[in-house]
């Protein structure tokens, strides 16, 4: 009796055939290509076309935003240059270090620096003016920073100090006139050079960009909050001096242009027709992802019921597409940087530099997948083959070749930094010695290596000499072997073959792969799949 039921229990888990041969069908739709899909069932490659379409309008919109990132980006720069000429006495673009030596030359910048600004009005040729509030201009702030005591007194080798740091501020307001000698003497100005630490000049001014106009774009406001800094704290009979200028873009408060707005009407219409396209390639994409998701379910569970047998990770990823992914990315990143750019050319936000990045990087995506289509060629998809296979070896190497790396930064940095300008910090090290790897700063880094002492000079010699070879000729030489290695077992492959997944061998199997029945659709497949994988045979038939 046992026996009986036993059999009985064997023979309703066995498969109708037609039902295994609807699921590899089924796997075997799923992994075509939109051609064969197309040349199957005539099914119109959608995603593609639409892809392809993204490329053009997503790069259009990239370079239109790009010519109006440029005018704000140099409006900004030739302010600055502008600010330099202005409030520093005798500047030229050709000072790499802008410095003053007698307490004579301190005294004549500040006061100068005092006045250029009080005069600002009437000296300028753009359009700068000093901010406003409530009818009254924003005075400029004169700041020291000065030791709480010190008395130095180096013929003795001797000196008293107090670490401590204090703050003195005077503020300067631009009420009336003021000649040069009625502002040294409101002004009182005593700097003690022992104690002082930096002099820092603070200013207020605000501008507008009219060049948009000519663009067809609303003009932007900008504050400019300058800083002028009289630098002491090396106490070395050198104040350098520096000009920062941080910059904030705010939305004008009335405005009026004369004419029509077409113009802008146009892009904010283009805008909103690039997010319905992504939009509509983000809910394909995903609807894509979520059906790769379920037939790897239904495949585990195949597997696991009929063969007892679990599935790979590597066979679970291939129903996960990482292009759709790289695609969803992208359009969610031009989704939100079109309507940032919307906001932005409504003047109701001034974000240029969170927009730049959001549509710089979709579009970088969007380029790179639509590679996803070219992987239908293995002639053309042969790179993107050859760094998914090279990866686990290159980045086990990169590990072992990034510590040696950093190994030099530090020691390149603490024992070459105070002779070399391109050592002074760990990030400058890092590039100088990425660009040496590359052959562009060899030269420059021996000739520039100082020789203040014979030991220092010694060990610059026997440091770039043994990073040369070891990372030029010996890294980058297997890093290359690595990649070569992979491309060249790729290339046999596509001659004679790859070996085949248990995925790949069970959808070979497929006796009709091509003879679809134009008319079948989808649901008759899943359903006709699920009877088989969730109930005996005889509720198949």
């Amino acid at each position: 009796m046992s026996d009986r039921a036993s059999h009985t229990h064997e023979s309703a888990t066995l498969l109708d055939p037609e039902c295994v041969e609807s699921l590899r069908r089924k796997l075997k739709y799923f992994f075509m290509s939109p051609c064969q899909k197309y040349s199957t069932r005539g099914r119109i490659p959608w995603k593609m076309m639409l892809q392809i379409l993204k490329i053009v309008i997503i790069t259009v919109q990239l370079v239109s935003f790009g010519l109006s990132n440029e005018m704000m980006v140099t409006f900004k720069e030739e302010n600055l240059i502008a600010f330099k000429h202005f409030f520093l006495k005798n500047y030229k673009d050709s000072n790499k270090h802008y410095a003053l030596y007698t307490k004579h030359e301190v005294h004549d910048h500040i006061l100068y620096t005092i006045r250029r600004y009080l005069q600002l009005q009437n000296l300028t040729i753009g359009n700068q003016a000093l901010e406003m509030i409530d009818g009254l201009a924003t005075p400029l702030s004169l700041c020291q920073q000065l030791y709480r005591h010190a008395r130095v007194v180096p013929s003795n080798e001797t000196f008293e100090i107090d670490p401590h740091v204090e703050t003195e501020c005077v503020s300067v307001y631009p009420l009336s006139p003021i000649t040069t000698d009625s502002l040294e003497n409101s002004l009182n100005l005593t700097l003690d050079f022992q104690r002082l630490l930096a002099v820092n000049i603070y200013l207020k001014i605000k501008a507008i960009n009219i060049q948009t106009v000519r663009h067809q774009e609303l003009p932007d406001c900008y504050d400019f909050s300058i800083n002028i800094m009289f630098d002491n704290r090396a106490h070395s009979g050198q104040i350098k001096i520096s000009l920062s200028s941080g910059v904030q873009i705010n939305v004008c408060k009335d405005w009026n242009i004369s004419g029509s707005n077409s113009h802008f009407a146009l892009i904010v219409v283009f805008d909103c027709l690039i997010i319905c396209f992504c939009l509509l390639s983000l809910i394909l994409c995903t609807r894509s992802v979520h059906t790769g998701f379920l037939l790897q379910t239904e495949y585990r569970r195949f597997m696991s019921s009929q063969h007892s047998k679990s599935v790979s990770w590597s066979e679970r990823l291939e129903f996960i597409n990482g292009w759709y992914i790289l695609i969803i990315i992208s359009d969610a990143l031009t989704i939100a940087g079109s309507i940032l750019k919307i906001c932005i050319q409504s003047k109701e936000l001034t974000s240029y530099d969170v927009c730049s990045i959001l549509l710089g990087t979709a579009t970088m995506l969007v380029w790179i997948g639509v590679m996803r289509y070219l992987s239908f060629f293995q002639k053309y998809y042969i790179l993107i083959l050859t760094l998914k296979a090279a990866l686990p070896n290159v980045i086990r190497f990169s590990i072992c070749a990034v510590m040696i790396y950093l190994s030099y930064c530090f020691c390149g940095w603490i024992v070459l930094g105070p002779h070399h300008e391109n050592f002074r910090t760990f990030s400058r090290v890092a590039g100088c010695l990425f660009s040496m790897i590359n052959g562009d700063e060899i030269y420059s880094t021996f000739t520039k290596l100082r020789e203040y002492s014979t030991l220092v000079w010694l060990f610059s010699r026997l440091y770039v000499y043994s990073f040369i070879p070891v990372f030029t000729y010996m890294v980058l030489s297997v890093f290359i072997a690595l990649i070569t290695d992979t491309y060249e077992t790729i290339r046999h492959y596509q001659k004679h073959g790859a070996p085949l997944s248990e995925l790949q061998a069970f959808i070979a199997d497929c006796r009709d792969p091509r003879n679809y029945d134009k008319n079948t659709t989808n649901e008759d497949e899943e359903s006709s799949s699920f009877c088989c994988l969730c109930a005996p045979c005889v509720f198949c038939t």
